[in-house]
């Protein structure tokens, strides 16, 4: 594992798909662990876990790595039934899932259910035993990185300092806008505690995703249940890139790896922002520490870019 200063140096990109690199579909990756593929038989069933956020929290890594696993199938894109999509029906969001073998798990990754209001009332109503996995980053990280997320879509934003302050002189951070409230973990997580236990939550450090991804996903399986077969073996650390990427199968050119090739570069930001920001989420960090029983230690980070 990386020294946690490091964490903080991957790209904002590590978790986008790089067009360069193999695809990573569901049969790309079953090779990748050595299997045969999964015959196109089964059922289409409701997802039994979920992965609800947060955005550019390293969620797109973590349903990657998870479809190693021979026991896991998982939908590729955003199904966004549970803010969006929800009055299409049940019938509808099963349609959009995997066909499953009895004893595979069938997930799907909506980060933005984490900031959904209705979201936990809907997916209790759904199956109240649902997991749900939340990889959650430093949020001064997290922040930037969403900005140069929408940035790179759209030049002519204004400048990150502009969009987080209400009043720059005055220091006060504009909680409203969406870079910084997603942010604001524990503020989501008192609406998720009113439908479902801690212990149907599993939080996954996106730092950790990043610096020591066997150790990270040897807590996803156990909490899923599944076998500890997505290990060590599977990854190796690309130092260019500063990510893990998925060891290549047999048979593909290339390995699997997320991200761009060199990852967005995050625009610099005035360290005095950086420490107003640090300064705004401290006690709600403090707070999120308190109600998962998990300390992520974002205190302790030097750099947040």
């Amino acid at each position: 594992p990386l020294a946690p200063g490091e964490a903080i140096a991957a790209p904002s990109g590590a978790f986008e798909r790089d067009p360069q690199e193999s695809s990573t579909t569901d049969e790309e990756l079953s090779r990748a662990g050595g299997r045969s593929t999964t015959p196109d038989y089964g059922e289409r069933r409701l997802p039994q876990a979920l992965i609800i956020g947060v955005k550019k929290g390293g969620t797109r890594a973590l349903l990657e790595f998870l479809r190693v696993h021979p026991d896991v199938r998982a939908v590729g894109t955003e199904p966004h039934f549970f803010d969006r999509n929800y009055e299409k029906g049940l019938q509808w969001y099963r349609s959009v899932m995997p066909k499953t073998l009895e004893g595979q798990i069938t997930m799907e990754k909506t980060p933005s259910y984490f900031v959904t209001n209705e979201a936990p009332k809907r997916i209790h109503s759904m199956a109240k035993d649902t997991k749900l996995i939340v990889v959650v980053r430093n949020p001064v990280t997290r922040a930037i990185s969403d900005y140069t997320q929408t940035l790179s879509k759209k030049p002519e934003i204004p400048t990150f300092e502009v969009l987080a302050f209400k009043n720059r002189t005055l220091g006060l951070i504009d909680a409203s806008w969406s870079a910084i409230r997603i942010g604001i973990y524990a503020l989501h997580l008192e609406n998720w505690l009113q439908y479902f236990p801690l212990s149907q939550i599993l939080f996954v450090s996106g730092e950790r995703l990043i610096t020591d991804p066997a150790g990270e996903m040897a807590k996803v399986q156990d909490f899923l249940g599944l076998k500890r077969i997505v290990t060590e073996k599977h990854f190796y650390f690309n130092k260019t890139k500063g990510f893990p990427c998925l060891k290549k199968p047999e048979d593909s050119s290339a390995p699997r790896c997320l991200g761009k090739s060199k990852g967005r570069t995050h625009p610099k930001i005035d360290p005095d922002v950086i420490h107003r920001l640090r300064k705004f989420y401290k006690p709600f960090n403090v707070m999120f520490y308190q109600m998962t029983g998990q300390d992520f230690q974002w205190e302790q980070e030097e750099g947040d870019q």
